[in-house]
């Protein structure tokens, strides 16, 4: 569930040289924390970086956080940097750029104008007549060979090919612990658009313990990105077999890249492939995912024994109501006794006829229709209980654990999907509960909300919570009540922060509230909403139903 941020647009006053001062940070971090991992390479970068003059300094930078590798020099205008050919000579002499890089025909038609291809190219009458995006096929089969870009298309401008693009990529995989977040965090982050809570880092807060884990994270980051390009899967599978790791921030990565190969083969027909595969991952929804493909190739005695045994032990709520109807469907086919099930939760409902919307969703509609004056109805979804436990629970959420934090740019731990994230912590939400059984922790949540407003959060959604529906949800909501949503939360995160009511009626007056699932002609409950409807149940905590049919249809 992503948190909702400002959208302010960056500033323009900023000081000429930000990118190089936070690139020069993140550099002495790297060093600091990792110069046991860091290779040749990577130490006579570093070291040379610092003897650099300034303006190359800065070009180097600058195309390091621009989409490359390769750079027309009429492009490059940096009125900090002044004269970009001087700026390059000591990168081009230091061999962190090329000046020369041999291209290939499909690397250069991107880098030309229509008019530049037209004049390269002066023999192939056809490409007169083609749009841009079509003179790449008209040329390819004829050019096969590959020459430098002044070769290419002479006088048209120099070009520069940043050399230690991957180098780079290394060291931001070191500082950042992964690979999708860019040198741009410490621009939002200086420019306000983004802000971060600060956790206590000590030197040893690293994401990668010895050479063969930074390895290990691009082969798995290199085969997601295969995979999503649709390459072959047995050859992502075969370089796969290369991994090895006791990290566990890898070992989950791994499982999770695991599961969804197998679920492409299982999409493919190719069942028993990925039957092994599922075995071979440990992520949530592979055993499930086993019994349903034993179900299809009627190995019913197989996938009944091993739903048995996952019911008994189940990871996850959301797994014990899928494997519980497996055991049904399966134990029909067996002809043997069926366990009784769970009964549904019997819904309080209402049941409304409204006219069709010229704008909004029927959510809106039926908050439009229900409030009123004495009962305001907010739609909040998922927002407000969420944003409540983040608010109560911030420290231990943030709390400085091993393996949690490892830089100044986390909106969140890294483990907080990992299956011990409340083990680990569980003394430090046992603090935060504590505060429920007073009022203090109204003041406690007051006081989180005024003080870390617009900070990145995983659980709080600034741009849902203002003030009035704050002060509305501590007046109405008990405390028993919110902690039976927490401690909920905390038993399956990455399924629990979804799946709530989407509107939430008060009566401040009354102190009291009532939450309402919205349904529109057509719509059905979801799973993890009939777990959310049936612990709300179980606590007497009121929910309706709300079926809407449309007046005019």
């Amino acid at each position: 569930m992503p948190n909702q941020s400002s959208s302010a647009k960056l500033q323009p006053d900023v000081p000429d040289y930000y990118y190089l001062t936070n690139f020069v940070t993140a550099l002495r971090w790297v060093s600091a924390r990792y110069d046991d991992l860091l290779n040749d390479d990577e130490l006579q970068f570093i070291a040379g970086f610092a003897r650099l003059p300034l303006t190359s300094q800065a070009l180097l930078v600058r195309l390091v956080m621009r989409k490359g590798p390769h750079f027309r020099l009429d492009k490059l205008n940096y009125p900090e940097i002044g004269n970009v050919d001087q700026a390059a000579e000591p990168l081009l002499a230091a061999g962190w750029i090329d000046g020369a890089a041999q291209l290939t025909v499909q690397e250069l038609i991107p880098l030309l104008r229509k008019d530049e291809v037209i004049k390269a190219f002066p023999h192939v009458e056809a490409l007169r007549s083609l749009k841009k995006q079509d003179m790449l096929p008209a040329l390819v089969e004829a050019y096969s060979e590959s020459k430098s870009f002044s070769r290419w298309s002479a006088n048209v401008t120099v070009l520069y090919t940043l050399v230690i693009g991957d180098l780079c990529d290394r060291l931001r995989l070191m500082f950042f612990g992964n690979l999708h977040q860019t040198w741009s965090e410490f621009v939002l982050a200086d420019l306000g658009i983004l802000r971060y809570e600060q956790v206590p880092l000590s030197a040893e807060s690293r994401g990668f313990f010895c050479r063969s884990d930074l390895e290990q994270y691009q082969l798995l980051w290199q085969c997601r990105k295969d995979l999503e390009a649709n390459v072959s899967l047995s050859d992502i599978l075969s370089r796969l077999d290369d991994f090895h790791s006791v990290n566990p921030y890898l070992v989950t990565r791994h499982a999770r890249l695991l599961f969804k190969i197998a679920r492409q083969l299982e999409r493919d027909g190719s069942h028993e492939q990925a039957l092994d595969l599922y075995q071979r991952s440990s992520y949530d929804g592979s055993c499930q995912r086993r019994i349903r493909i034993l179900e299809k190739l009627e190995r019913y005695d197989q996938a009944y024994a091993l739903a048995s045994l996952a019911y008994d032990s189940p990871e996850s709520d959301a797994e014990k109501q899928l494997i519980g109807r497996a055991l049904a469907r399966l134990g029909r086919k067996l002809r043997l006794p069926i366990q009784p099930a769970n009964r549904p939760v019997a819904e309080q409902r209402i049941d409304l006829t409204l006219c069709y919307p010229q704008a909004g969703s029927v959510e809106q509609v039926v908050r439009d229709h229900l409030t009123t004056a004495e009962a305001p109805v907010h739609y909040v979804e998922n927002t407000l209980i969420n944003s409540l436990f983040g608010l109560l629970c911030w420290e231990a959420i943030f709390a400085p654990l091993p393996g949690a934090f490892f830089h100044p740019f986390h909106s969140g731990p890294v483990d907080l999907l990992a299956p011990d994230f409340y083990r680990r912590r569980a003394e430090h939400f046992a603090s935060c509960f504590a505060w429920l059984e007073t009022d203090d922790y109204k003041h406690r949540i007051r006081d989180t909300y005024r003080s870390k407003t617009g900070v990145q959060s995983p659980f709080v959604f600034w741009g849902a919570l203002d003030e009035n529906l704050l002060e509305l949800a501590l007046d109405c909501l008990p405390p028993a009540h919110l902690r039976v949503w927490f401690e909920r939360l905390l038993t399956d995160i990455k399924a629990n922060r979804a799946g709530m009511p989407d509107l939430i009626q008060f009566w401040p007056q009354e102190k009291r509230y009532r939450m309402i699932e919205v349904k529109g002609p057509g719509d059905r409950l979801q799973d993890n909403q009939r777990r959310w409807l049936a612990l709300c149940a179980q606590h007497a905590m009121p929910v309706n139903v709300c079926y809407v049919q449309w007046a005019d249809t």
